[in-house]
């Protein structure tokens, strides 16, 4: 059923009282703030840890779990953090092999995805109704977010938020430098982890939202501006929780005067403002050349 809406005016008033009319429009803006300082923060450091492949991962592996949850009658929210966690413990067991690099590590991050990838596809073919839902956990759905939703996120975005508060420091100085960091008495390897575990928490709160094909959207591009803006880490990691919170409100609301979706908006706004800030970068480097300042 849809529901007629009066249109955008040029009165920012009354605009923003028929986004807050609607219960289900004042849901989908708490839940896409939750989600957006979520994972704006822990996006920050996947980036800056050099994790946004198995970040990746976890955004596909979302989508098995989802289908199966589906396809066993459970909540979706079971399936994707059931889903999240068990890869978040897989990917940290492969990502510490004996004696493997970098390479090795890659090759079976890429394994657990692909696996991931076709037990999705599995559940949704052996599921026997009509998964008219296929599409919103792929690309998510904004506007279905319902109340109890928006509370279940709201208290998993606490906890990992404290969570990654508690190890904030240890973790910063093992993500810059981790032989040093482990020279220094720092449990490289529990922190890995215990990233690893918040960030599956972060994807399969987003994924809820974005659907697990655009979880980069929120995870990975604000972040990746951010860092692109400053080196400091307080700084990075506020703009890289504005920038995120910007793009979701911006695209909730530009979606609910347009006919076109959520996801669309959302991940448009991410990728414009990340190149809009490559380029900002690239010609101020251009412009200090023949200054003889350094880019």
């Amino acid at each position: 059923m849809r529901i007629e809406l009066a249109g955008l005016s040029l009165d920012p008033v009354r605009d923003l009282e028929q986004l807050t009319e609607f219960s289900f429009m004042a849901q989908a803006l708490e839940a896409g703030a939750i989600v957006a300082v979520m994972a704006g923060a822990i996006g920050w450091f996947m980036v800056l840890r050099r994790q946004a492949f198995a970040g990746h991962t976890l955004s596909v592996v979302a989508f098995p779990g989802a289908a199966g949850a589906t396809l066993a009658g459970l909540p979706l929210a079971l399936g994707y953090f059931g889903a999240c966690g068990g890869a978040a413990l897989v990917l940290a067991a492969v990502s510490r092999p004996a004696g493997a690099g970098r390479a090795g590590e890659s090759a079976a991050i890429g394994a657990v995805q692909a696996f991931g990838l076709g037990l999705g596809f599995l559940f949704v073919t052996l599921y026997s109704g009509q998964l008219n839902g296929l599409e919103s956990l792929l690309f998510g759905t904004f506007l279905g977010i319902t109340a109890a939703q928006v509370q279940t996120l709201l208290w998993v975005a606490v906890a990992a938020l404290a969570a990654l508060a508690l190890i904030g420091r240890p973790l910063l100085f093992a993500s810059v430098d981790e032989g040093v960091a482990r020279a220094a008495g720092v449990p490289t390897g529990l922190l890995g982890l215990a990233f690893l575990l918040l960030l599956g928490l972060a994807v399969a709160a987003t994924a809820q939202i974005t659907g697990a094909l655009l979880v980069f959207a929120l995870l990975v591009t604000p972040a990746a501006t951010a860092q692109q803006v400053t080196a400091r880490p307080g700084r990075g990691l506020a703009l890289s929780v504005g920038l995120a919170l910007a793009v979701t409100w911006i695209g909730l609301a530009i979606a609910y005067f347009s006919p076109y979706p959520v996801g669309f908006w959302v991940t448009s706004l991410s990728f414009g403002a990340y190149v809009a800030v490559r380029l900002g970068r690239a010609l101020l480097a251009r412009r200090a050349e023949p200054l003889g300042v350094p880019a």
